[in-house]
């Protein structure tokens, strides 16, 4: 039976471009987050794929490869507008079970929708409302399985816009042609690990038994990722939050030490908003920064739990302190991991009574969800205000009430 149906919608933020902007259909498209040719694609148009150029390529290599090439700087407000009316869509025509990211969904397929006939009608439904209600250049791949990953996998078999049904049947014969990180849940580390074990391709990893994949992972996953690849259906571990985080390429105007500062203390302005959004609090900071020409700098520093921007604005300043002196800021991150639940925040001696303190963030917070982003924010920042607009990971839809760009 066909348990799970996979929904991914193909080079989304290319389709989104060339739906809403007819001169760029049929063309190689680039999206990239800021217009600069020192950063990389993050996503690219089927037109460009063909000449190689994909998701992560640098702008300078993709233009290399492809000089026809048109750049498009994203527009993330627009994508989470298409996003949702894609997920009104899907919802039409089947419950939705989760949204894996802005470009993938997951349904679960019950009862006769579970027999292939059934669950390809579905599929083509699908597909025929996303192109009548949102637009005929934003495409799917639609996979149908036993299970969640293989229903992923089936995606990629064929793309762009295809149909595939993996039954048990059907495994591991049309996986053997897959390359081991073709599956969700290897990357370049896991591969390496898989390698050392003697394990190089799809029909080892088949062969190989649950206690060997528990051995190389290390841990329990190695076990449900056997299962998975043999079409079991295991329980679904609720994801949790591990990091939060943002960074922005700096424009020349703002590539001073001073500057950039301001740019590092918007980021953690928002960063935190997301914090108290999610009911957690950080345990970690963490500051990088590329400086011209070629310079990596990383400080972090340990502290009590907290979301709090006032204490995290000073613990910030800490950290930018130690920077190496006398270059070129280029491109800021800042990252809060070691996540817990906000009410494990503790109080430090600097601040203020913690009633006082949480009444103004809640102050803050209310603020800005009743009149937009950008009504209040902490001065410091101001000299950043318009840089670091919103961004999107494919894994993390940014909610636009704690943003501030609208384009």
């Amino acid at each position: 039976m066909l348990r799970w149906l996979f929904v991914d919608f193909n080079a989304f933020f290319a389709s989104v471009e060339q739906q809403y902007r007819p001169e760029l259909r049929g063309k190689p498209v680039g999206v990239v987050a800021v217009m600069t040719d020192r950063t990389c694609l993050i996503t690219a148009s089927y037109q460009a794929r063909a000449y190689g150029v994909k998701t992560g390529t640098p702008v300078r290599e993709a233009l290399r490869r492809c000089p026809s090439l048109v750049l498009v700087e994203a527009r993330p407000a627009l994508y989470i507008q298409v996003h949702q009316e894609l997920l009104d869509a899907i919802s039409s025509c089947i419950p939705i079970s989760q949204v894996c990211s802005i470009d993938e969904v997951l349904c679960q397929l019950h009862g006769n929708e579970q027999h292939p006939e059934r669950a390809c009608a579905i599929a083509r439904a699908i597909k025929e409302t996303v192109r009548r209600r949102v637009g005929e250049y934003i495409t799917c791949s639609i996979g149908l399985a036993p299970n969640p990953f293989l229903a992923k996998t089936a995606c990629d078999l064929e793309k762009p816009d295809g149909l595939v049904v993996l039954t048990m049947e059907d495994i591991p014969s049309r996986l053997l042609h897959l390359q081991l990180q073709d599956l969700s849940g290897i990357g370049p580390r896991m591969e390496q690990r898989l390698h050392h074990a003697g394990i190089h391709t799809v029909a080892d990893l088949y062969a190989a038994s649950r206690q060997q994949l528990r051995a190389i992972w290390g841990s329990i996953e190695g076990e449900r990722f056997y299962a998975h690849l043999h079409g079991e259906c295991t329980d679904r571990p609720p994801t949790r939050r591990r990091s939060v985080g943002h960074s922005h390429v700096l424009p020349p105007s703002l590539r001073t030490a001073e500057l950039a500062f301001a740019v590092l203390h918007r980021l953690m302005q928002k960063a935190t908003a997301r914090l108290r959004r999610y009911k957690l609090a950080a345990s970690l900071l963490a500051v990088s920064c590329t400086f011209l020409p070629q310079h990596e700098w990383k400080a972090e520093l340990r502290l009590p739990p907290t979301n709090d921007p006032f204490v995290l604005g000073v613990a910030l300043r800490q950290l930018w302190q130690q920077r190496p002196p006398n270059r070129t800021p280029f491109h800021v991150r800042i990252q809060f991991t070691d996540l817990l639940p906000a009410s494990f925040q503790l109080t430090l001696p600097f601040e203020p009574a913690p009633r006082h303190r949480e009444r103004l963030l809640d102050a803050l917070d209310a603020l800005i969800e009743r009149y937009g982003p950008g009504i209040v924010y902490i001065a410091t920042a101001h000299p950043a205000q318009g840089a670091a607009p919103m961004r999107i990971a494919f894994r993390s839809i940014p909610n636009p009430l704690l943003e501030d760009d609208h384009s």
